[in-house]
């Protein structure tokens, strides 16, 4: 199993949608987000190629219960992820990262 790297700017976009899923009615709903991404995450390490490819050689794991998609390149060291995307916001932001 490959080790997962992540590109600088995704610490801040989760933290950013954790806040916002915290502040909403629902209680727990930014740890509920944390645990899915946490098992997208399992999922890629283990089980890197079961994706479709999505853009200039990234795969694409879109999450069951959030609008959010984990985009990531598998490498022969490791299992770099670019972006935790909102699925309706931007959605090539991320490719600034890869050049």
């Amino acid at each position: 199993m490959k080790q997962l790297s992540f590109h600088p700017d995704v610490a801040n976009e989760i933290k950013d949608s954790y806040v916002w899923y915290e502040e909403q009615q629902l209680q727990g709903l930014g740890s509920q987000f944390l645990i899915e991404l946490e098992d997208g995450y399992i999922a890629i390490a283990h089980f890197p190629d079961a994706w479709v490819n999505f853009q200039h050689g990234f795969k694409r794991y879109i999450l069951n219960k959030f609008p959010f998609s984990i985009i990531y390149k598998t490498t022969k060291m490791e299992i770099f992820i670019a972006a935790v995307m909102h699925n309706s916001r931007k959605p090539l932001y991320w490719l600034d990262r890869i050049h």
